[in-house]
């Protein structure tokens, strides 16, 4: 019986995070989806976020997890994986500081610039979802792919620094959410600089079917929206 249970969607982000990172871990773990599910008083009674990727496993104090970062924090801790999150005070820092920033400033851009174009729901509160036309849409849409250039910036002068990955010479859990979520980057058809080619080519080249084989489902829902 697996010790994880990890409840999913296959198109998600924020889902491949996670899928990337207990397959690179070499974790054994169960994987559900539960597309069309998540407001169901049944997944609600255990996430009421109704946010995947959800973690159920029996060392968590409400036996459930929600968020791609803490899951990766909390098996991390659990099972001592140092190459993935080291306990170093200074060496943490860096991989949680450049999650905090992809969560903060990198992903709410990203949201903007390609959630229109992926079909999903906006946030309230954003241009997407307010009573104007669709030109302003549109532009609002645009200005954040603009935008998307500085924090991008920062990752390769910063939390990269001329290394390989942000963990250094392997591959951090920062890199896995850093690389996910550029992914969905795809469906607006971004010009990449070199580096982040560059750095995309060298995670999947380095995980292998681990990073390969659950961002082939996103991928395919990309290829699958653009085709319509």
């Amino acid at each position: 019986m697996p010790a994880n249970t990890l409840s999913i969607l296959k198109p998600s982000v924020n889902n491949l995070t996670v899928r990337v990172f207990v397959r690179a871990a070499g974790l054994d773990f169960e994987e559900v989806d539960v597309w069309g599910q998540t407001t169901t008083p049944e997944f609600l009674a255990k996430d009421p976020a109704h946010l995947t990727p959800l973690l159920e496993e029996s060392g968590l104090p409400r036996g459930s997890l929600w968020e791609s970062c803490a899951i990766m924090q909390y098996l991390c801790n659990k099972h001592g994986l140092e190459s993935f999150y080291p306990s170093d005070p200074g060496r943490r820092a860096m991989i949680d500081g450049a999650n905090c920033y992809l969560l903060a400033t990198l992903y709410p851009l990203l949201t903007r610039a390609t959630y229109p174009a992926l079909g999903f729901p906006q946030y309230p509160g954003e241009v997407g979802t307010a009573d104007v036309d669709d030109a302003a849409k549109a532009k609002a849409a645009k200005d954040a792919e603009a935008a998307l250039a500085e924090p991008l910036e920062v990752y390769r002068v910063f939390f990269l620094d001329g290394k390989p990955f942000i963990g250094g010479d392997s591959p951090s859990i920062a890199d896995i959410r850093l690389c996910a979520t550029l992914e969905f980057l795809n469906a607006i058809d971004y010009a990449f600089p070199a580096w982040v080619e560059d750095f995309m080519q060298r995670m999947e080249s380095t995980l292998g079917d681990a990073y390969s084989e659950p961002a082939a489902d996103v991928r395919g829902y990309i290829e699958y929206v653009k085709s319509q």
